[in-house]
């Protein structure tokens, strides 16, 4: 009869491979949520690295720096968001003013949902864009315009079925939008309270030309 009497082993425990694409992902959503709570000056990876509790030599293993590594929340970000922007604004189900409707709507509970700890990390960024390495300036710029084009997209439904004047210059009021909607998200966060984007909002659909 053989005994197995292997004791266990002593010391580090094994090293998970740094290639593991599961733990690059996570440094990622960790630094959304700090980033998107704290800005990217006042963060460090220190928060970031214990969250997903990995050492700060993985850290630089997936990511050449801390710039490297914003750069890629911010644009990981820009890519979930655009796609929300399209589910609502792109969706022929429903009339184009009320798929702006349904998008403000979405936005509020999902803050409404972090208890308003969390804003818009595009336009966080773009307020601290004067403290940032200069790379970040032409990235948020690309990104604001991908969501005003969308934004428009659905304005010139908006336009074809009548919903608005014929002459609106539907890229201008995207962009106007956008102006106007980062400073309700910045208010809606210093109130705790998601009034700030309805009035917005109202304000914003009653001021489209007819």
């Amino acid at each position: 009869m053989n005994i197995n009497n292997t004791k266990p082993r002593r010391g580090r425990p094994p090293k998970v491979s740094r290639d593991n694409p599961d733990t690059r992902a996570a440094l990622i959503r960790s630094g959304l949520e700090q980033l998107t709570e704290h800005g990217f000056a006042a963060s460090g990876i220190e928060p970031i690295l214990k969250k997903v509790g990995v050492p700060k030599g993985s850290f630089y293993h997936y990511f050449a720096s801390k710039e490297v590594f914003g750069q890629i929340v911010l644009q990981n970000y820009a890519d979930y968001f655009l796609a929300k922007l399209k589910t609502h604004l792109l969706d022929e189900s429903n009339d184009p003013l009320a798929r702006i409707r349904h998008f403000v709507a979405d936005a509020k509970a999902g803050m409404t949902r972090y208890q308003f700890k969390r804003g818009c990390l595009v336009g966080n960024l773009g307020q601290e864009v004067g403290m940032l390495p200069e790379s970040f300036r032409p990235q948020l710029i690309a990104i604001f315009v991908s969501w005003q084009h969308c934004l428009a997209d659905c304005l010139e439904a908006a336009k074809t079925q009548g919903q608005i004047a014929a002459n609106a210059n539907c890229l201008l009021l995207a962009e106007n939008f956008w102006v106007s909607w980062e400073g309700a998200v910045s208010r809606a966060k210093l109130v705790e309270d998601g009034s700030p984007l309805d009035n917005f909002c109202d304000l914003f659909m009653a001021a489209l030309p007819k």
